[in-house]
């Protein structure tokens, strides 16, 4: 594992993380932030998760290689395949997909660099049902890394079209599970998100500036300091549900980028999640060839599952 070192100039002070590696390590913004949410950064000897994390003169920041996913990479379910698309289950800590760009970023150290994704690792798994021989995957939507749960590939440039055109008219379902901070209400939550909202951080910008994001959240279950809510996406902008949350002032438990406000300090996190409490629990499409309308539900992930379990047992214990 080799390891890029820089301590922080007077010049550089408080400017955000993934600006200063941009500059440093001449990135593209979609690379400097992958390093960060790919876990590669430390800043004075800590993780950092926060790409608009603002630096102070004399920090030492470590920008140091991914280490590399087992292959094949465990916890991936294939959940359905035939000729034109498969649905897989994605376990939390994979990225679903390389952004574009990336790998022409890094050029030929990409593959060292950068960690297998979930499209990396899926071709082998699925040739064990095609004579050996590797599909080839169109990806048209993806989750975030933390985040676990189904996503769906094409394998023909028509089941491709197919899924694209029920992307953008929103007529797939897409149901998430989150475990967030607070008391969380029912609510439709609509916002044009911009890429920055004033703080380096994705957000909620003046309306009809950026892209229109809308999620419907209903809340399943109330665990005291904490709630279990579903979340349905009107639409799929990226970090969603995470903003919207965050923004509500109940931000997902182990949230550390989308846990403030504007400028604000992160709100408490007591739950000791490692990462974003989110879950792909459901979604559903109308097949690309037979029109027919396919719906899948996926459980919880193990930690998830336990933290859900513990909150149920905190919240029982405060009421009696």
């Amino acid at each position: 594992m080799s390891t890029r070192t820089f301590v922080v100039t007077r010049a550089e002070s408080g400017r955000p993380l993934a600006e200063a590696l941009r500059a440093r390590l001449s990135l593209s913004w979609s690379a400097a932030r992958g390093l960060v949410r790919d876990r590669c950064v430390h800043v004075a000897g800590h993780p950092c998760l926060d790409p608009a994390r603002r630096l102070t003169s004399g920090e030492r920041v470590e920008v140091r290689d991914a280490a590399p996913v087992p292959h094949p990479a465990p916890g991936i379910v294939i959940r359905f395949q035939d000729a034109a698309v498969v649905v897989a289950d994605k376990p939390p800590g994979l990225t679903t997909m390389r952004h574009p760009g990336e790998a022409a970023e890094f050029g030929k150290r990409a593959q060292r660099f950068l960690p297998p994704t979930l499209a990396d690792l899926l071709p082998p798994l699925l040739a064990r049902g095609q004579s050996g021989k590797a599909p080839a995957l169109r990806a048209v939507h993806r989750i975030d890394k933390e985040t676990s749960g189904l996503v769906v590939f094409a394998l023909t440039p028509q089941a491709e079209t197919s899924l694209g055109r029920q992307f953008r008219e929103h007529t797939i379902e897409r149901r998430y599970l989150a475990l967030v901070r607070g008391q969380a209400v029912s609510r439709r939550i609509e916002s044009w998100l911009v890429r920055d909202r004033g703080d380096g951080r994705r957000g909620s910008g003046p309306s009809g500036e950026g892209q229109r994001a809308v999620t419907q959240v209903k809340v399943v279950e109330e665990l005291g300091v904490c709630t279990l809510v579903e979340c349905r996406l009107e639409t799929g902008r990226t970090h969603q549900v995470r903003i919207h949350l965050g923004e509500a002032g109940t931000p997902l438990c182990g949230e550390r980028v989308y846990d403030r406000p504007i400028n604000g300090r992160p709100l408490p996190d007591g739950s000791g999640a490692k990462r974003v409490m989110l879950h792909a629990a459901r979604l559903g499409f109308d097949h690309p060839a037979t029109g027919k309308r396919m719906t899948w539900d996926s459980e919880m992930p193990a930690d998830m599952a336990a933290l859900l379990k513990r909150l149920r047992g905190q919240a029982r214990a405060k009421e009696s």
